[in-house]
């Protein structure tokens, strides 16, 4: 499967999209996703005290890389199933967040007795991001 420079692109776009996305749903919901890890402000600013500013922008970072290769395997998922649509998109994404981010978030949130509202916050900002990604690729990565 080679990806042409328009296809590249459209991958790009549907990253960045998820990633604004991210920022913007994580904004107002700083208070209660630091009280669902059972953190405060000031345990967080301390822990990044110490850090080098290429260590706090990692996570950042590593969520930019998370989301290309999230919309290169939807393009992947779309392009095998042969069907590029914004719909075909949607409807795949749901199936990938349900199958594959939800269950995951949940385990790995259980083992270390995480409250039920961190899995809620973070599988919901994956579902968010996956349909705008779907909807990109599906829509335009044909």
């Amino acid at each position: 499967m080679m990806l042409s420079t328009g296809t590249v692109l459209v991958i790009l776009a549907a990253a960045v999209a998820a990633w604004l996305f991210g920022a913007a749903y994580y904004m107002p919901l700083g208070k209660v996703w630091l009280a669902a890890q059972g953190r405060t402000m000031e345990e967080m600013q301390a822990a990044n005290a110490g850090k080098s500013g290429a260590a706090k922008a990692f996570p950042f970072i590593l969520s930019f890389v998370a989301e290309i290769v999230m919309a290169w395997t939807m393009y992947g998922l779309l392009f095998h199933m042969g069907h590029f649509t914004a719909r075909a998109g949607v409807i795949s994404a749901l199936f990938s967040w349900f199958g594959f981010v939800l269950t995951t978030v949940a385990v790995n949130n259980a083992y270390p007795g995480r409250k039920l509202m961190l899995t809620v916050l973070d599988s919901a900002h994956w579902l968010g991001a996956l349909l705008i990604i779907g909807a990109i690729v599906g829509g335009f990565g044909s």
